[in-house]
């Protein structure tokens, strides 16, 4: 497994193509070797492919808008076909959905119909958490319906640790548990103030089981691992980070 810098830690920084160009170079400089797209400011997939390569970042996933997934399938799948990148992410569902059970199954019908299109591209489809998923409708969370009403051969998943733990998950549990179905996870920490507020954190400065969290990614096959961090409080988000990134090869990372 290789970690990434998700690029929406740093989406204030990320607004023209002359401001991502300079992002990416601070990036590959503190030592990662590869980002996840999102939240960047518009620049042409060509332009952004040259800057990532004159860097040598791997574009080794994305987030990609749901309007886009659902209306624009044909130009998702040349923009990834263009970056090599083969995981196609969906950061989050629409409100209207998360209300019922109903909803949730819906969504998951939805979801398949996308996976499945891009899996005729060759791409492979992802689905990223946070904690609402796990609002219970009976029996059974949002997220178990997601697993379980999801065609396993067309839709993924993108864990996010610090979701899943905000949510009231196990994360260690639910990486073995969409073992086969998780070829990225999203890497977070958080703290807790005096006030009891949950924070984010940069990684391995917080609470989070991070060295476990890292093992069951290995044992369960996960290919890429990327950085975020939601909210850095006012520090400086490339040092940020560059905290996380040096945290991670003392834990045995591989950049």
């Amino acid at each position: 497994m290789r970690i990434a810098a998700q690029l929406f830690t740093l989406r204030e920084f990320l607004k023209t193509p002359e401001d991502i160009a300079a992002t990416l170079r601070r990036v590959r400089e503190i030592g990662y070797r590869a980002v996840q797209v999102s939240a960047i400011g518009p620049i042409g997939d060509a332009e952004l492919k040259s800057l990532a390569d004159r860097e040598g970042l791997v574009i080794c996933a994305t987030h990609i808008g749901y309007n886009d997934l659902v209306n624009r399938t044909d130009a998702v799948i040349e923009k990834h076909r263009l970056w090599n990148c083969r995981y196609v992410g969906l950061g989050s569902m629409p409100d209207e959905y998360r209300r019922s059970r109903e909803g949730f199954s819906e969504f998951a019908r939805q979801l398949n119909e996308i996976g499945r299109k891009l899996r005729e591209a060759g791409l492979e489809f992802l689905y990223h958490n946070h904690d609402f998923e796990f609002v219970r409708f009976g029996d059974k969370s949002g997220m178990e319906i997601l697993l379980e009403e999801t065609d396993r051969g067309a839709v993924g998943f993108e864990l996010d640790v610090h979701w899943l733990q905000a949510g009231g998950a196990d994360p260690i549990e639910w990486i073995h548990r969409v073992a086969g179905r998780m070829k990225v996870v999203h890497l977070k920490d958080y703290v807790v103030s005096v006030e009891r507020e949950r924070r984010f954190a940069e990684i391995g400065e917080g609470n989070m089981n991070i060295k476990g969290i890292l093992q069951a990614c290995e044992e369960t096959g996960v290919e890429w691992a990327p950085v975020e961090q939601d909210n850095c409080y006012g520090r400086d988000p490339f040092e940020c980070l560059a905290t996380s990134y040096r945290n991670l090869m003392k834990f045995g990372a591989q950049a």
